[in-house]
């Protein structure tokens, strides 16, 4: 008897011990993910790269509107549309100096993309906070000509990836922080290449005729949740 009593009192504490790791289900750090979709609008600022001749879309102020679904597991697809007030300073290149200046002329840029949004932490908040990334890619769009300018922006392909915070509380609504990269081609003209009867070309120094270049933006934004 008294074996058997030793080996139960054995069991008992080991099991009370095994209880003891971790944390309860009402006081651990981690909640269930519920929501499946997600409906976010969110506004921030567009940094343009460096653009060599400066004629291209310049950053500015940016919002826009992103759609989440769960695909699986830790995995969400994302489409995503954002509009940037911008600006350009356009030329004219059969000029040069600053008679070949035509001012500053505001400018809309689009950005579409559909990405793929992995949470760091699964499919559950850590202190109600969510780490994400995100890679896709999709296209910009401007509709920049300012004659007698020959630069067009045009439709360029663009690489998209990122990272963010998620603030879930609970409930339908969210709150959410991003960081993101866009890169895309810019192309020069031809005419920049060509040297006006007086002065220099607006292109020189062997300054490439296009490039990937990368242009960041940060927002912030909040969310509605739907559940399954």
């Amino acid at each position: 008897m008294k074996p058997f009593m030793s080996a139960l009192a054995l069991a008992f504490v080991a099991t009370t011990a095994r209880a003891q790791v971790g944390h309860l289900p009402e006081n651990s750090p981690y909640r269930d993910l519920e929501a499946s979709q997600e409906l976010s609008f969110f506004g921030g600022r567009y940094s343009a790269g460096k653009d060599p001749i400066g004629v291209a879309p310049s950053g500015g102020p940016m919002y826009g509107l992103r759609y989440e679904i769960h695909v699986g597991g830790p995995a969400f697809l994302m489409a995503r549309f954002a509009h940037v007030n911008g600006e350009r300073f356009p030329i004219d290149p059969t000029k040069s100096g600053t008679a070949a200046q035509l001012g500053r002329k505001n400018v809309s840029l689009k950005l579409f993309d559909v990405n793929l949004v992995l949470n760091l932490t699964g499919q559950k908040s850590f202190h109600n906070i969510v780490p994400v990334i995100n890679f896709g890619a999709g296209i910009a769009s401007c509709n920049c000509t300012v004659s007698p300018d020959p630069y067009t922006f045009g439709t360029p392909f663009a690489f998209s990836f990122g990272g963010g915070l998620r603030y879930v509380p609970g409930g339908r609504f969210q709150l959410r922080a991003d960081w993101g990269d866009y890169l895309y081609q810019l192309k020069y003209p031809t005419a920049y290449y060509l040297t006006p009867t007086t002065g220099t070309a607006a292109a020189g120094g062997g300054q490439a005729r296009s490039f990937w270049k990368n242009n960041r933006a940060l927002s912030l934004g909040a969310s509605l949740l739907f559940f399954r």
